[in-house]
């Protein structure tokens, strides 16, 4: 499998071919599996096994709908009103949440990044993320996709500026289920806790989970709409923590203390026809609770690994 170029030259016939919105098809195989990577975000397009699709992806010629397969850096999730302040300084970052006056999902989702290294099971992405008035930092990002067992993905963050800067991580990638809806499918999130959020979609409390939102053992999802940030991850001896949706699994490391659970019921591209469980570093408005932000000191480096056993 290769990297299908998304710009460049002329075509024989003096056509200069259209650009997709998601970038580079940067393509893996291992087996059966196939997996497209863009190089407009470092995310996932697409993820199947045996011609049955794992990920609820989409299309070549799409603009990346409702964050699929985004990878979230250098926050998961919200920030109230965009604002946040760190070593007295208050910052202002732009609002791509507007109707919830929130920042939302970092700044990479849209940016090229370069694939560094390329080999039929695996692809390295690099960015630099370069000062914003609203992040005035720099920071050398890393994102590792490998097939072997199942899909993993190591997403490395370095400080390369010279100040402390706060980061977090995130990804969201949507878990297809057989049939048409989520309802029938049986979820396990082994989680002792779930965040309580506001009409904003902000943390305003924790609470153990119980009723509706308690998926510690594996039972359907029924009606239940998630739209829920679960924590007090049960892990297995190996320190990963595995989240269950019908017969896939997507586990997390230790770098991760934080998933999101989404049904995407108000989404129509979504609505209910799959699950985003989503890897977190943090909680969603870290950058001003401080629940699980990390502060990189210039030249620190945080790694995290996640992957999909489908």
């Amino acid at each position: 499998m290769g990297v299908k170029a998304g710009a460049g030259g002329v075509g024989e016939d003096g056509v200069v071919p259209a650009v997709p919105p998601s970038g580079a098809q940067v393509e893996l195989a291992s087996g059966d599996q196939r997996v497209v990577v863009t190089s407009v975000g470092a995310g996932l397009r697409t993820y199947s096994v045996a011609g049955r699709d794992v990920l609820d992806g989409y299309g070549e010629g799409e603009l990346c709908p409702s964050g699929r397969g985004q990878l979230l850096v250098p926050w998961p999730n919200r920030i109230e009103d965009g604002s946040y302040e760190l070593g007295g300084v208050r910052y202002q970052l732009p609002l791509d949440e507007p109707e919830r006056r929130n920042a939302i999902h970092g700044l990479v989702r849209w940016s090229e990044w370069e694939v560094a290294e390329h080999e039929p099971a695996r692809a390295v992405l690099e960015h630099v993320l370069h000062p914003t008035p609203g992040y005035p930092f720099t920071l050398a990002l890393r994102v590792e996709y490998t097939l072997g067992g199942g899909l993993s993905a190591r997403i490395e963050a370095r400080n390369i500026g010279s100040e402390p800067c706060p980061y977090g991580a995130g990804q969201h990638p949507y878990l297809a289920v057989a049939g048409d809806r989520v309802d029938g499918v049986e979820l396990h999130v082994p989680a002792a806790s779930v965040l309580e959020s506001d009409e904003r979609g902000l943390p305003v409390g924790e609470s153990p989970v119980a009723g509706e939102l308690d998926f510690s053992e594996p039972r359907r999802i029924g009606s239940t709409a998630l739209d829920h940030c679960f924590t007090g991850l049960e892990r297995d001896s190996d320190g990963r923590a595995r989240v269950r949706v019908g017969d896939t699994t997507l586990w997390l490391d230790e770098s991760w203390p934080y998933v999101m659970a989404f049904t995407g019921d108000p989404l129509p591209d979504v609505a209910r026809r799959s699950i985003a469980v989503e890897p977190m570093t943090c909680a969603p408005n870290a950058f001003n609770t401080g629940a699980g932000l990390i502060i990189l000191e210039p030249g620190e480096m945080h790694s995290g690994s996640w992957g999909i056993t489908p």
